[in-house]
């Protein structure tokens, strides 16, 4: 690790006050050693991992880290902070903060080291030495896992103003201080095999045997789990929770072995193991690779950080549901695209990942059935509907056939999108078990005509049936074919019952009246609407609020009519704002905003233009309390206009790229560019107003970073040089 962090990337003295401020304050050193070509692209990245979840842990330990661009070669940083630093981590502020920088291509070995480092994280000797460390250089060689030494005089320059080190320098600096300070004897194992390869703890005589179960003592075999580790960057928290489910494992006094799913790819477990382990730990925050090689075994799935600050926990559970005879999916994060959560979390999270599920799956039919259709009707017309079935009739030379062809192809795509909804809000729920049951009771939905809402509710219902047959305790015997046999079978049949005979027929009455309460608004009713759904389009820019005003529309145009119409209009003019105001804000005060801003400020037009709301999420995450509520105001100023001028829209997707499908197009427009102006003009004063408060840029940089949250008008009373 000797090329990684040498003296000054270390800061013992670490002032920043915020996790921004002291990101940018370690990336500035990275940037003074050409380690990272583009500080604020830098940053931005730094601030997009932090968004997708905090980086603190417990123990006082922040690991803010990203893939990116900008970074030439995998680097590291360390700080120290006498007041602590808030990183969101459960017990506290951090104190210990490292700044992981690796490049986009990072090559395995430097991934391997870097994994090695966040093992070592979780020894206490190893934190407790980098608290009482008072020399950077011998700080960078406890952090590399060297040795140091004492044969040279002590050095007293501060650590930005040391000259770069090569790989071959001696790590020691060890100064009169007695090297007693940094610790050699337990040296943390930097080689370690365990960051690149699944790793077995097995008991041993000095593993302590109190924690253990009494029954163990009379057991013949010893109670085995198999365990897999991941995060979004594959760095840090993978390899930490490894070591932490390690460490309880021994302590636990059982065999436990960990499969880390990490950057640097990974060493599948041996078949072997998997098929004599007693139980599954799967902690996690994106998806589990073949994960289909742990059915049918007790599982317990979490958040990878779940992993790290309660290993103990995790392996009690999984023993507690081996001893009920519990199988794979009976968690409540087992789907891929759904981010784990902490079981302690409240029900409305839950539904709201359970629902994001279905979402996430069902937008590519939505696309291509959509424009399909829409493509359709701009080559035949509006009458392309009423067209014979091109299986009987298809005539090469005729346009209508091929706008029949289109629309047709396109209206089978749409038809899967209320089973593919339901479908997979049950796999949300309860993994693959879920999804015959819930594409039978979407399927239901579609034949009973109870249409969007209809496959919510079936979706949700099968998830519970499945959950609830999955915590009955069966037979050894039986546990294999329950995910392929009996769970889809009697959880289909029970979906079955519910959706034709109880709930369908009442929700396909509601589903009837929302229809035709849409196709009566007008005047005020129809503004507040256009309003209410523009917030929700620009509140988390593609996020589940988002999603779920999108699928509002979109299950309109299943059963179009006037109102609903209007509605998928409203929508998709409000999702073009915030890109294309970030855009406009780009061009016209292009000195607001960073290099990379500006540059992504270009890429911004054609997303905005073609409806990838998505495509403001970079501004967003480098100035969240700027944007956000600018983008809102402007979404639903488009909202409420696109509703006042009836415009309407046939089409689920496209953009300005579907304008001939738009009814009213020429004030469709006018409703665009007035959101998309007034978010713009808002973005534009709220930066200006910092800049105008904080006339020294660098200080201003520091303090909110990526994501600052101070306000202008308290910045005004605070010196430049503070």
């Amino acid at each position: 690790m000797s090329d990684m962090i040498t003296a000054d990337l270390v800061d013992l003295d670490l002032a920043a006050e915020t996790k921004e401020a002291a990101a940018r304050s370690l990336a500035e050193r990275m940037v003074a050693l050409g380690r990272v070509t583009d500080l604020d692209g830098f940053l931005a990245d730094v601030a997009a991992r932090e968004a997708q979840m905090p980086t603190g842990l417990d123990g006082g330990i922040g690991i803010p880290h990203c893939r990116s661009a900008h970074v030439g070669e995998p680097t590291l940083a360390f700080g120290r902070s006498a007041r602590g630093i808030d990183f969101g981590a459960p017990d506290g502020p951090a104190d210990l903060i490292f700044l992981i920088a690796a490049p986009a291509g990072a090559d395995d070995a430097h991934l391997t080291i870097l994994s090695a480092l966040a093992r070592r994280l979780m020894n206490e000797d190893f934190t407790t030495a980098l608290r009482s460390a008072t020399d950077a250089s011998a700080t960078a060689a406890l952090i590399r896992g060297e040795e140091p030494t004492t044969t040279e005089p002590t050095t007293t320059a501060p650590a930005a103003a040391e000259p770069s080190k090569t790989p071959d320098e001696p790590a020691g600096n060890a100064q009169e201080k007695a090297p007693a300070e940094v610790p050699t004897a337990k040296a943390p194992k930097a080689e370690t095999p365990a960051a690149v390869t699944p790793t077995a703890v097995t008991p041993t005589a000095k593993v302590p045997t109190a924690e253990a179960p009494a029954a163990g003592a009379a057991e013949d075999q010893v109670f085995r789990i198999v365990a897999v580790t991941s995060c979004p960057t594959g760095i840090a928290h993978t390899y930490m929770a490894a070591e932490a489910l390690e460490q309880a494992g021994q302590h636990a006094g059982v065999e436990l072995v960990v499969e880390p799913q990490g950057s640097s790819g990974f060493s599948r477990l041996d078949p072997a193991v998997i098929a004599a382990a007693d139980g599954v730990i799967f902690a996690h925050d994106v998806p589990v690779r073949e994960k289909e090689r742990f059915a049918g075994k007790p599982t317990v799935d979490v958040a990878v950080k779940a992993g790290i600050n309660r290993p103990a926990e995790l392996i009690a559970e999984v023993r507690g549901k081996a001893e009920r005879g519990e199988v794979t999916g009976a968690g409540a994060h087992s789907s891929p695209v759904d981010d784990a959560g902490e079981p302690g979390e409240g029900y409305g999270t839950k539904l709201r990942k359970w629902l994001m599920s279905g979402v996430s799956y069902m937008v590519p039919f939505v696309a291509a059935g959509g424009l399909l259709i829409a493509l359709g009707f701009a080559i035949g017309g509006y009458t392309v509907d009423k067209a014979p079935s091109v299986a009987e009739h298809f005539v090469w030379t005729e346009s209508m056939s091929w706008a029949a062809l289109l629309f047709q192809i396109g209206g089978l795509a749409f038809g899967f999108l209320v089973p593919v909804l339901a479908g997979y809000i049950a796999y949300g729920m309860a993994d693959r078990p879920g999804l015959v049951p819930g594409f039978v009771g979407g399927s239901i939905a579609l034949t009973i005509n109870a249409g969007f809402l209809g496959g919510l509710a079936a979706g949700l219902i099968a998830g519970g049936v499945v959950m609830a047959i999955q915590r009955v305790k069966v037979p050894a015997a039986l546990r294999g074919i329950m995910p392929v046999v009996v769970i889809p079978l009697v959880a289909s049949a029970v979906v079955g019952f519910l959706m034709f005979l109880v709930v369908g027929k009442p929700i396909a009455s509601l589903q009837e009246a929302l229809s035709d309460w849409l196709s009566g608004l007008s005047g005020a009713n129809a503004v507040i609407l256009g309003v209410i759904l523009g917030l929700m389009m620009c509140f988390d820019l593609g996020g589940p609020l988002n999603k779920v005003a999108y699928a509002f529309a979109v299950g309109g145009l299943a059963n179009p009519n006037e109102g609903s119409l209007k509605v998928m209009a409203a929508v998709m003019a409000a999702g073009m704002v915030p890109p294309l105001a970030m855009a406009l804000a780009t061009t016209v005060r292009g000195k607001l905003f960073t290099r990379t801003e500006r540059e992504n400020g270009k890429a911004a037009w054609v997303l905005g233009a073609s409806f990838i709301t998505e495509g403001a999420i970079p501004f967003a995450a480098a100035d969240p309390l700027r944007v956000i509520p600018s983008a809102m105001a402007g979404g639903a100023v488009t909202g409420a206009l696109s509703m006042l001028f009836e415009c309407t829209l046939r089409a689920p997707h496209g953009g300005i790229f579907v304008i001939p499908l738009i009814g009213n197009p020429f004030l469709y427009l006018i409703a665009i560019a007035a959101g998309t102006a007034v978010t713009a003009g808002l973005v534009i004063l709220l930066k200006g107003a910092r800049k105008t408060s904080r006339p020294d840029q660098a200080a201003d940089a520091g303090a909110t970073g990526a994501g600052g949250a101070d306000g202008a008008g308290a910045e005004a009373k605070v010196p430049a040089s503070v």
